[in-house]
């Protein structure tokens, strides 16, 4: 996730930094008061649609399962799996074989 959106005050300056955002507090701040050519700022315009809001980028909504039944109880339409990993190897092969009968995309194969 090193692409983010936006980025702290001066963090291009100190490495300490890091891109984590923290808002800029100071009396004098660029940043703060918007001037053009600094980095853009949170703000509630650049929320995400309530219809695709917390939704996989394939479109279907991530559902971490953890056994056979929650897996059959998936609506392959809209939901999709992701196998938890605490899952073995040969479980989770037997897991992978009933989804694809089931028609039920899976996220982490």
């Amino acid at each position: 996730m090193a692409n983010k959106r936006f980025k702290r005050q001066e963090y291009a300056r100190y490495k300490k930094l890091g891109i984590k955002w923290r808002r800029p507090r100071g009396k004098t701040s660029k940043m703060r008061r918007y001037e053009a050519g600094k980095p853009d700022m949170p703000a509630i315009g650049y929320r995400t649609p309530r219809a695709i809001r917390d939704l996989h980028p394939s479109g279907f909504k991530d559902v971490l399962v953890h056994n056979m039944q929650e897996l059959e109880d998936l609506d392959p339409a809209t939901e999709a799996a992701r196998i938890s990993a605490s899952i073995g190897k040969r479980k989770k092969d037997l897991m992978l074989a009933k989804a694809l009968e089931l028609g039920i995309k899976v996220l982490n194969k």
